[in-house]
């Protein structure tokens, strides 16, 4: 299946996920590529948007290959693999967490300056992702959000390997998705627009859905 571009995708994953509109689900996109996709899909089953900051761990001397992923509290996972075929040391991981954490913390502060990160517990969470490689990314987020005791956590996503599959569904509830293709190599190969996301872009979502909020009430006395 090749998309459109993320709005396409989205629509579709929205349709797939109507059921849980009467629930008023939290959808969570990781940024920056997803953001666009999970407001599409959150304004769909009027539900609210927020993100879950995680960023990958680059392998050595390919920064763009996940061999894990580390969470805005610290939390990492490291994939199986980054052992048996990359040997990675402990050292180079926690060189590799110090740095992804300062982009996390600098992402933190530019997207919501102004308000907490909005609590899933007790309530189904959709984490959004518009594609999965090796599935680090989102494992770290879904593991993330689990710590937070959500009621039902469902991950969402557009397209990944079979491969990848099979691990996120030990962490997830549910998950949503679009295609596995079998000669699967890179997301992007599965949109024909898949323009780079940018944190202006995410930061302009982020603040369309604050100008929408509903001002509280004042209370009389």
């Amino acid at each position: 299946m090749i998309f459109r571009n993320r709005e396409h995708a989205a629509t579709l994953l929205a349709q797939k996920l109507a059921k849980y509109k009467v629930q008023k689900p939290l959808v969570l996109g990781i940024p920056r590529g997803a953001l666009p996709m999970a407001k599409i899909i959150a304004d769909a089953l009027e539900g609210e948007l927020d993100v879950v900051l995680v960023h990958k761990l680059g392998a050595p001397g390919q920064p763009e290959f996940a061999i894990g992923a580390v969470d805005e509290e610290g939390r990492v996972y490291l994939a199986d693999y980054s052992v048996s075929e990359w040997g990675i040391s402990s050292e180079y991981v926690a060189r590799e967490k110090e740095q992804q954490l300062e982009t996390l913390r600098r992402r933190r502060a530019q997207y919501t300056p102004f308000r907490s990160p909005m609590n899933p517990s007790g309530r189904t969470v959709i984490v959004v992702d518009n594609g999965i490689a090796t599935g680090a990314t989102m494992i770290a987020a879904l593991r993330s959000v689990r710590e937070q005791r959500p009621a039902k956590l469902i991950a969402a996503v557009a397209v990944l390997p079979v491969s990848a599959l099979k691990h996120i569904r030990q962490y997830a509830d549910e998950v949503v998705y679009l295609d596995t293709p079998e000669d699967f190599v890179a997301v992007g190969q599965y949109f024909e627009d898949f323009s780079q996301v940018t944190d202006e872009d995410v930061v302009a979502i982020l603040a369309s859905v604050k100008l929408r909020e509903k001002p509280k009430e004042k209370i009389v006395a």
